[in-house]
């Protein structure tokens, strides 16, 4: 047989440069690869990142027990709040999460840097602790049935009504002076009371220059998307500073306040403000502060122009009234707060128009002698109210923070009032109907001077 031999292909110019061909491809494919491995591997690395971060933000913000809540779990809380507060709340450890609770919770809240919303989220329970809370005993039968309570003094029969709000302050309405209070210098939450000093940086605007009262206010997106009470107003909308006045002040439209700072804030820059390249409603709240300040307003700081809860944003029962007063010296806002309804036309960049109505959500309007000022209401800051009522000659101010529900407000100020002018010499012989006799800046002057 012949021998086997292997035949071996001496290589052509075109099969190197096929080979070389192929192992670039192999080389470029497998760094191609590894490239992609890489990115895939940080895409997903970022991506688990992005889902911790997302559950532990959700882990902090989640509701884990609210108002109405009731339980072991309310008893736990219930226990580490009056344990971890100085002064202690003092709470009782009921089970039920009723207004005493959620006040405590607001309260550790402030008192660690969080939002004040008076609810416990993750964060909230986090900063409570987890540590073992010793429950005492529960005592015997006997041990219970023979304690004597103890009572404190039966209710005096002078003084003022009792009444459900934290806080309440009555003023003279012609000078300004508190008259009587509790807890009248104490900060609180104000809510949309805010809009007081928001119309009131306006009107000294106007004061200065009254022809802004005509000038065209164009809504913006983020007006618009202000969330809260509203004027109803629509991104790109237009009506003049003195229509959004009522917009403002009747339905308490915080769409409206952010409109005006947007509007006016970057007139406000005093010399000497390096804060130029500040937003226009940023340079508009420093204005709302340098008028408090003014003002003596000392208990009150605001970090917004519609009175949603935030940080650093406060005032008392004794400032709000002060505030009241400087806002019914001014005719156009007298006006504007004792208005119970106002209809006014908005036009789009389009030309076209739409009429909208505005109702005033201060009910004691509904009573003769009431002339205004201002409702608020928000979780934190309960049921609030500023009004202004006239009886013969005399003026009162009543301011009420806190209140429980909003019908209680009402029944609040009404008993303060009427407390009030008993105080100052009014008696049930002289009739409501002399409440018409006002002082020069009463409303119906107010608007014969427009």
């Amino acid at each position: 047989m012949p021998s086997s031999r292997q035949v071996t292909t001496p290589p052509t110019p075109q099969n190197q440069q096929r080979s070389r061909f192929s192992s670039l491809v192999q080389a470029i494919g497998t760094s191609f690869c590894l490239f992609l491995l890489s990115v895939l591997t940080i895409e997903a690395r970022a991506q688990t990142a992005t889902a911790e971060k997302t559950k532990l933000t959700r882990a902090g913000s989640e509701t884990i027990l609210k108002p109405g809540d009731n339980g072991s779990a309310v008893e736990d809380i219930q226990r580490r709040l009056n344990e971890e507060l100085k002064p202690s709340p003092r709470l009782d450890i009921d089970g039920d999460y009723g207004d005493a609770t959620r006040d405590a919770v607001s309260r550790f809240q402030r008192a660690n840097g969080f939002r004040a919303t008076g609810i416990i989220d993750g964060r909230t329970r986090t900063a409570l602790g987890t540590k073992p809370i010793v429950v005492p005993d529960v005592p015997t039968p006997a041990e219970v049935n023979a304690q004597t309570p103890d009572k404190r003094p039966a209710d005096s029969l002078d003084g003022p009504p009792f009444v459900s709000a934290k806080a309440w302050a009555i003023a003279d309405g012609r000078t300004g002076e508190i008259l009587w209070g509790d807890h009248q210098a104490e900060p609180l939450p104000m809510a949309s009371t805010t809009k007081m000093m928001t119309a009131l940086v306006v009107a000294r605007i106007v004061e200065r220059n009254p022809k802004v009262l005509d000038e065209v206010i164009t809504f913006s997106e983020r007006a618009d998307e202000t969330g809260g009470s509203t004027a109803g107003v629509r991104a790109g909308e237009q009506v003049t500073v003195r229509e959004l006045l009522y917009g403002l002040m009747l339905p308490s439209g915080n769409d409206a306040s952010v409109a005006f700072g947007e509007h006016f804030g970057t007139r406000l820059k005093k010399s000497g403000d390096d804060s130029a390249k500040a937003d226009s409603l940023t340079q508009f709240i420093a204005e709302m502060n340098r008028v408090a300040t003014e003002l003596g307003l000392k208990e009150t700081r605001f970090a917004n122009t519609h009175g949603l809860p935030a940080e650093d944003h406060h005032s008392s029962a004794g400032d709000l009234a002060k505030l009241a007063r400087q806002v019914l010296k001014h005719p156009v806002l007298a006006s504007v707060v004792s208005t119970v309804k106002r209809g006014t036309t908005l036009k789009d960049a389009e030309g076209k128009t739409r009429n909208i109505v505005w109702s005033n959500t201060n009910r004691l309007l509904a009573t003769e002698g009431y002339d205004g000022v201002k409702t608020g209401t928000t979780t934190a800051a309960g049921a609030c109210l500023v009004a202004s009522g006239h009886r013969g000659d005399d003026h009162l101010i009543v301011v009420i923070l806190g209140a429980v529900t909003s019908d209680s407000r009402y029944l609040d100020a009404k008993n303060l009032f009427r407390w009030g002018w008993i105080q100052r010499g009014q008696t049930a012989s002289k009739s409501p109907a002399d409440a018409n006799a006002r002082p020069a800046s009463s409303p119906t002057e107010a608007q014969r001077a427009q």
